[in-house]
């Protein structure tokens, strides 16, 4: 069982808008494809959970500008922030990968498609 898999960044929220996160939908992938590498040598998987599907404050520092989760929270280190969620590039990764229960993994154009997504709104 793998739990509490997770990418930290540094997302941004401008005008509205999540700046993408394209380092963690890489991150995601990747790991989700080296399980199944796992799983095809043999290992047994019992499962698998992504660390914060929130962003959440840090439980070390108290801080919020390390962003683990796919969807947004407003909210920065000083308390400021009207603690609006977005969802992020990965948050609709995540949801492809769970639709098409991980076939979207090899497909190197839906992974652009999420990508584009964000860059047109």
């Amino acid at each position: 069982m793998i739990v509490g898999n997770g990418y930290g960044g540094h997302d941004d929220y401008v005008d509205g808008k999540v700046i993408e996160d394209p380092g963690r939908v890489r991150y995601l992938n990747q790991h989700l494809l080296n399980l199944e590498e796992a799983i095809k040598d043999g290992c047994e998987i019992l499962g698998y959970t992504w660390w914060g599907p929130i962003d959440i404050v840090s439980a070390g520092t108290g801080e919020m500008r390390k962003r683990y989760g796919f969807i947004y929270g407003d909210k920065d280190n000083k308390g400021n922030g009207i603690l609006d969620r977005v969802k992020k590039p990965s948050f609709d990764w995540y949801q492809k990968i769970i639709e098409t229960n991980d076939a979207v993994l090899h497909d190197e154009e839906a992974l652009e498609d999420v990508r584009e997504k964000y860059e047109e709104q």
